[in-house]
């Protein structure tokens, strides 16, 4: 079914719930909250997606975007936990976090436009114009939430100094 070989259905089940998590999390509190029980499952199954791409990946670029995702989560959850950054802290963790929900959501939607519905995919392949325009609007997503999430640690900054 859909072209997926058994460990291709472990990764993507094991990562898949990354998806509902994050949005979940932007929705509810504008980022990702790593201290919260979301915050948790978003980081188990981001890692576990992250590794189980290695076996099945294709092209180099699922490599990187593997090792970049893992480095950026680590650092995203783990800065939190230092004060060496200070007053970037904050902006660290956000950017950090952001950036692997960008790198969750490239592939998410690549891999469904490319292989839903079944033997019949909305794109044929990754030149597709399409696929270039949903690309295209996951990095405007990501620019303005960003965006947004530093100008709201800045707002909430300035109002408790």
């Amino acid at each position: 079914m859909f072209g997926i070989t058994p460990i291709g259905w472990v990764h993507t089940l094991t990562s898949l719930p990354a998806v509902p998590v994050a949005i979940y999390m932007l929705v509810r509190h504008g980022r990702i909250v790593p201290s919260s029980k979301a915050g948790v499952v978003y980081f188990i199954t981001m890692l576990l997606g992250a590794i189980t791409i290695f076996p099945i990946a294709h092209m180099p670029a699922s490599d990187v975007i593997a090792v970049v995702t893992m480095v950026l989560s680590l650092l995203g959850y783990g800065i939190g936990r230092t004060t060496v950054f200070g007053k970037a802290t904050k902006y660290i963790e956000v950017i950090c976090l952001s950036l692997t929900v960008f790198l969750l959501m490239l592939p998410t939607v690549s891999e469904t436009l490319r292989r839903v519905p079944d033997g019949h995919p909305i794109v044929a392949d990754l030149n597709s114009p399409l696929l270039k325009v949903v690309m295209g609007g996951l990095l405007v997503a990501l620019l303005v939430g960003v965006a947004a999430q530093v100008i709201y640690i800045r707002r909430q900054a300035r109002a408790v100094a």
